[in-house]
């Protein structure tokens, strides 16, 4: 019965991920749609990161705003990723030093 019922726990958790990989494949998006979807991870990256960088240090916020800063400015250089997050975890150890 368990086995029954992780089968259709996992289905149901499976098609409604799968059906919208097949559909969007076949749609044709208007170039300013494709731009706003192709957005939409960065933006996601970046709610998920500024909270962190305003508490690299209790009371004081400018650390994670300069480590932030760099990354993005060495990520509009375009830098390998490795290169960005060495880059701004390096810039927040000489700061916090």
């Amino acid at each position: 019965m368990i086995i029954l019922i992780i089968i259709g726990m996992s289905l149901v958790t499976m098609i409604p991920r799968v059906i919208p990989a097949f559909v969007v494949g076949q749609l044709e998006f208007k170039s300013w749609l494709n731009r706003w979807l192709n957005a939409i991870p960065y933006a996601a990256l970046g709610a998920l990161i500024f909270p962190g960088i305003m508490s690299v240090q209790e009371g004081q916020p400018h650390i994670g705003l300069v480590g932030g800063l760099v990354a993005i400015v060495l990520a509009a250089l375009g830098l390998n990723v490795i290169l960005v997050v060495m880059g701004a975890i390096f810039t927040v150890f000489l700061l916090l030093t």
